[in-house]
């Protein structure tokens, strides 16, 4: 018989792992393939048909000074936004005053900065954010230590679609939570009312909601409690928020292994350490691109505030137009409204990403 030829005696060579992510190379990213090639041109088109047009509105033909008259028949008035920014950015509070939603907008920012590193995840930071709030809010409202009162349909701008986002989120995610795991509850009643809940709240538009609570709810409280239309929107994005943040909970909830329930119970953590050191965290691990895309809608819902008469960004520039000493710069107007409300959203989406990476980074 002659020898085994078929048995390999060389072991093979060592290959380079395999890098992270594929790359494609600029050229056949713009013209590989026909559908490549047919977007690249309609881009192209665009830009050189639109490109032109739009630095002479906004540059050439640009107005940087001057007033209304100046505006006219012209190009971007950009001189308009340097005298109704305070306006946009702070609504109707009194002028006199105004260092005090500045303060609180700079207060908020500071907070947010602070919290941003992990190593400032801790009780500390969520104490100074307690206290941060109350005092924001009794700064925007005064009546103490000898600031004169503002009421709350002074408010306006920046500092209620921060105020109105913090707070809602503060606390519709702990509710959030509260529903999800009543979703996930043994007992029929306590998860049919949860359901039954989350599905009117998302089911029912925002805009509605906000109606329904404008106008109901004076006729549903009691003479003595009367509550600011800004309070009522404010519970409104509340519910809303935790309805969202429940179906997003549930769904890490539910991709943890029940394992790690059982082995934690076994240890012998009490329940409320299992969820809040064991489970949450990688719950919401699983889930933080939703987590991230939810907050990004709460923050942009808070423009519905305008149909219930309260100021916020979006109303405020819609009443910077009516000025009839200025030719309604709509475009300009909007462009920086646009832009307060792309700069907040896409710090969160890039945080968020930051996060996903250091968190997959630590879980290797």
């Amino acid at each position: 018989m002659g020898a085994l030829n078929f048995v390999q005696t060389i072991p093979e060579p060592a290959l380079a792992p395999p890098s992270g992510r594929k790359t494609a190379g600029g050229f056949s990213t713009l013209f590989g393939g026909g559908a490549n090639l047919l977007a690249t041109l309609v881009f192209v088109a665009a830009i050189e048909r639109g490109l032109p047009h739009l630095m002479a509105w906004a540059f050439a033909h640009g107005v940087w000074q001057g007033d209304g008259e100046a505006c006219r028949d012209a190009g971007a008035c950009w001189v308009f936004l340097r005298h109704k920014a305070p306006f946009i950015l702070f609504g109707i509070y009194p002028e006199a005053q105004m260092w005090r939603p500045i303060a609180v907008v700079a207060m908020l920012a500071a907070l947010t900065l602070w919290t941003m590193p992990r190593a400032h995840w801790n009780r500390s930071t969520l104490a100074a954010w307690g206290v941060g709030l109350v005092l924001a809010v009794a700064l925007m409202a005064g009546g103490i230590a000898g600031l004169p009162p503002v009421p709350a349909a002074s408010w306006g701008g920046l500092p209620v679609t921060l105020l109105m986002t913090v707070l809602s989120l503060a606390f519709g995610f702990p509710l959030g939570l509260a529903l999800a795991l009543a979703r996930r509850s043994a007992l029929p009643l306590i998860r049919y009312v949860a359901g039954g809940l989350v599905e009117v709240l998302r089911g029912v538009p925002v805009v509605t909601l906000l109606f329904a609570a404008s106008f109901l709810a004076p006729l549903l409280l009691p003479e003595t409690i009367r509550l600011e239309n800004l309070t009522r929107a404010l519970g409104v994005f509340t519910l809303v928020s935790a309805a969202y943040f429940c179906e997003v909970l549930r769904g890490g909830l539910q991709g943890v292994a029940r394992g790690q329930w059982e082995s934690a119970q076994a240890l012998g953590l009490r329940s409320r350490d299992v969820l809040c050191v064991v489970i949450l965290p990688q719950a919401v691990r699983k889930v933080l691109p939703p987590l991230t895309s939810t907050i990004i809608v709460v923050i942009k819902n808070t423009s519905l505030v305008m149909v219930v008469g309260l100021f916020d960004l979006v109303s405020a520039g819609r009443v910077v137009l009516n000025d009839p000493a200025w030719p309604m710069p709509y475009a300009e107007t909007y462009l920086m409204v646009a832009l307060v409300y792309f700069v907040i959203c896409y710090g969160v989406a890039r945080y968020s990403l930051h996060l996903e990476e250091t968190l997959e980074e630590g879980r290797r």
